[in-house]
């Protein structure tokens, strides 16, 4: 029963953010309450039991894995609705709803996107000051959104994310198709009409992060403009420089997964850094790995599927560490109520949604679709692992989108096995050209040539499969569900029937 609570602790955390978002914001403490009840249901449960335990045991157990699911629900609905409260009450509330002018301290949180005339980006604030005399500044601690014209823009488009920054401009409300910014925890929004000053990151895994980055980014100077963009999205995540063409192209085949980091990125890096640390000890090792994932992390701007997969990775190392190894869908279970707890807003982010889901349906469904395919074993892994992801993320494509492309299958048959060789080479050549490409440039650019046509081989891919227009609607997945329903008791009900006839069969015929 224990191990079924855990298994449920997810299940039992989403229920609890949905009620705390159906209730709405407050300063709640529901989660003291959870661990009060827990504590009180624990110790009645311990002090009235009889001496003889074993009689007592399996009861014992229920009661405990009741009181521990109870407390996980209302830990959801405390952190969400303290989440929420967070967005509706805080130091700058009444200036945001007067649109006050104001001057803002804080450090960029995601890469400025936009152009020279109006750049956008996310804030976190430290500080604030309204501009009337006699004002002093005040502590904030919120993220508010940028949008900044003009003369800003063309001096906040070229930062990047840590960046420290100082801004005047008004304060307004999230109104709109704005308000889906609050699940990225922003708070208003600030029409920018000065960057007073920008400094470098404060924080040490920024500097290296954005280090580290600008070197990948440098090492793929040599390649054509498609490809290089290709590049830094499949690497970074960073879809800035793709054409928007291209975009649909890869949406329109189900390849848009390829130009988000994901789990296969991070487990890419953390080969090519495994002999790295190979000979360190046991805790160091730990260490470093750890670290690796915080500055990939930050080098991918913690995106919702980055964030699902360093999680994952970190359970799985440190659980390998403590040799306790789990299975994946444990380490996923683990690693989605971790996050969850800390920020219940990724429940709303799409992108984690289908991180999530993919990530299932590989973990529940790839064993069984292998075992019933025919054919090599790498065309049975590789199918097996397609079709479960996406049987994992249709649940969500069909609520948000309304369709599934039903060419994602091939595509991603074709395309997936180029990703793996252009991962890895992209991101170590990524990483060497950029060293050598002031003393050795030729050489350089030799390196790349391998990445330039994997990268042209899966922009074909995307180019030509998406130019089949066959999806499947949510009314067309309605209609098989329940075809699938009747055929499937219509199997049932015929084997009932079938075990009755022998049954009576037995009963009437004598025994020989």
């Amino acid at each position: 029963m224990l191990v079924k609570a855990v298994s449920a602790a997810p299940v039992a955390l989403i229920l609890g953010i949905l009620i705390g978002d159906y209730l709405g914001p407050s300063p709640s403490h529901l989660f003291l309450f959870g661990v009060a009840i827990f504590g009180s249901l624990a110790g009645i449960l311990f002090l009235s039991s009889p001496r003889d335990k074993s009689t007592s045991w399996p009861d014992a157990v229920s009661f405990l894995t009741l009181s521990v699911l109870l407390t996980i629900v209302f830990m959801g609905v405390s952190v969400e609705q303290r989440s929420l409260n967070g967005l509706e009450n805080w130091s700058l509330q009444d200036a945001v709803t007067k649109r006050a002018e104001v001057t803002l301290w804080g450090s960029v949180v995601d890469d400025p996107h936009g152009s020279r005339w109006t750049t956008e980006a996310r804030v976190r604030v430290d500080k604030a000051q309204l501009n009337q005399s006699g004002a002093q500044p005040f502590d904030v601690n919120r993220i508010i959104a940028v949008r900044a014209e003009a003369s800003a823009a063309r001096r906040l488009v070229v930062l990047s994310a840590g960046d420290g920054v100082v801004l005047r401009g008004w304060l307004h409300p999230l109104a709109g198709y704005d308000r889906y910014l609050r699940w990225f925890h922003v708070a208003a929004v600030i029409v920018a009409t000065d960057l007073v000053s920008a400094s470098r990151p404060k924080s040490l895994v920024y500097l290296v992060a954005n280090k580290s980055r600008d070197l990948v980014l440098d090492g793929t100077a040599d390649l054509s403009s498609k490809p290089r963009a290709l590049m830094a999205g499949f690497l970074l995540g960073d879809t800035r420089d793709i054409d928007p063409e291209v975009i649909n192209e890869f949406r329109s085949s189900g390849l848009s997964h390829l130009l988000a980091v994901s789990g296969s990125n991070v487990a890419f890096v953390l080969v090519l850094v495994g002999p790295l640390v190979s000979r360190f000890p046991r805790p160091i090792r730990l260490g470093a790995i750890f670290l690796v994932l915080i500055i990939f992390g930050a080098m991918t701007r913690w995106e919702p599927s980055v964030l699902r997969a360093c999680a994952m990775a970190a359970c799985a190392v440190f659980a390998a560490y403590i040799g306790r190894p789990a299975r994946g869908v444990r380490l996923l279970g683990i690693a989605v109520f971790l996050l969850l707890l800390a920020d219940p807003f990724l429940l709303h982010s799409v992108g984690f949604l289908l991180s999530v889901g993919a990530s299932l349906g590989i973990c529940l469904l790839a064993p069984v679709i292998a075992l019933w395919l025919r054919g090599p074993n790498w065309f049975r892994l590789a199918f097996a692992t397609t079709a479960a992801a996406q049987i994992g993320v249709a649940p969500v494509l069909l609520v948000v989108f309304g369709s599934i492309p039903l060419v994602s299958i091939p595509a991603n048959l074709l395309a997936v096995p180029l990703v793996g060789p252009l991962t890895v080479w992209g991101l170590a050549s990524g990483v060497a050209s950029g060293l050598i490409n002031l003393p050795a440039p030729d050489l350089a650019g030799a390196l790349q040539w391998p990445t330039e046509v994997l990268a042209e081989a899966i922009l074909g891919i995307a180019n030509l499969t998406s130019q089949i227009p066959i999806d499947l609607s949510l009314p067309a997945v309605g209609v098989g569900l329940v075809i699938g329903g009747l055929f499937a008791l219509r199997r049932s009900a015929l084997r009932a029937l079938r075990r009755r006839m022998i049954r009576e069969r037995e009963l009437v015929l004598p025994s020989r």
